[in-house]
């Protein structure tokens, strides 16, 4: 062998060496400039509200800021196709909400994978929405409701922030468990159809607890029934819609999610920040009005869960012909 060519291989092997010892030293250093979490919404709603307290606490553990950046826009799909064509090197994450696993059943040529575009870095906290009727309103119960939609198929109107959103599809499942049929009014947002529901202008809404917790303590509006698989503590006494409709569950929850490919050594630091983050009481003072219980949960929880999530919610879209005009 002559010795240029050992000289070449040994100049290769060295650099080797290199590359295999200063990889994990980078990804050691991580995070090194400030993490970015893209909320899919504009400011001020409880994704964003969340959001916010979350990275407070992640920073503390990260030494790093972490920057909230809002980019709502097409049903949540603008920021999450910018976050799924990010550099996976974990400085660029997102917030997701239900409409993450809705998307793919409502539109065919998503930019992105739920599946294959993301890494799943953990569930931070699952909550139900409420249905509540004016508190004039005959509907004293889930039962009064569906015995009236079923005797005037049609007749029953729900407000809604739009086709897809969590408020309409917790109604397109009680239409489909129950076998009946409601009409949606869709709203620009939760203000609005709020503000119609309390004029009497609407039968029912299934809000966030952020939404209507205030309208129902100061007696504005009646809480018939939760969302959620167990009765909430945000809202004591309130039955859920399971105990009528057996299988009924649809919960408002926030997941954390990086760009795939991004490397398991910081994905674990990510989750580790998370779950300091979450722990600190400041986190849980924050978003007590959202009425969510902390769930801090490893990456595999919250992508088994999408999977979960993606099929279930694809039935009922099918099921119901429910589709984006």
């Amino acid at each position: 062998m002559s010795s240029i060519i050992r000289r070449g291989l040994l100049a290769l092997g060295i650099a080797a060496a290199s590359w295999s010892v200063s990889t994990p030293a980078a990804l050691a250093a991580f995070p090194d400039q400030p993490v970015h979490i893209v909320v899919p919404f504009a400011p001020g709603g409880g994704t964003d509200l969340v959001s916010r307290a979350l990275g407070v606490g992640m920073s503390r553990y990260l030494g790093q800021p972490v920057v909230i950046d809002n980019r709502p826009g097409a049903g949540t799909i603008i920021g999450a196709t910018d976050v799924a064509r990010s550099k996976p090197d974990g400085y660029t994450l997102v917030m997701h909400t239900f409409a993450f696993v809705v998307n793919p059943s409502l539109h065919k040529h998503l930019p992105y994978s739920t599946s294959k575009g993301f890494t799943p870095v953990s569930l931070i906290a699952r909550g139900p929405t409420v249905l509540v009727v004016p508190v004039n309103s005959p509907f004293r119960s889930v039962q009064d409701i569906i015995a009236t939609a079923k005797a005037h198929p049609g007749q029953v109107t729900f407000g809604t922030q739009g086709v897809g959103t969590s408020a309409d599809m917790a109604a397109e499942l009680l239409d489909n468990l129950a076998g009946i049929k409601m009409t949606q009014i869709p709203f620009k947002g939760a203000g609005p159809a709020l503000t119609d529901l309390l004029g009497g202008h609407l039968q029912i809404m299934f809000g966030t607890a952020a939404a209507v917790s205030d309208l129902v303590k100061t007696g504005k509006l009646r809480a018939l029934a939760v969302t959620s698989p167990e009765p909430s503590p945000a809202f004591p006494g309130v039955p859920t819609i399971a105990q009528t409709v057996p299988g009924y569950s649809i919960e408002a929850w926030y997941g954390l999610f990086a760009p795939a490919g991004t490397p398991p050594a910081v994905v674990d630091k990510l989750h580790a920040a998370v779950v300091q983050a979450v722990k600190n009481p400041e986190f849980a003072q924050r978003i007590q009005h959202e009425g969510l219980n902390i769930e801090a949960s490893s990456p595999k929880v919250l992508g088994d869960f999408v999977h979960t999530e993606e099929a279930r919610w694809h039935k009922v879209v099918e099921e119901n012909h429910i589709e984006i005009n």
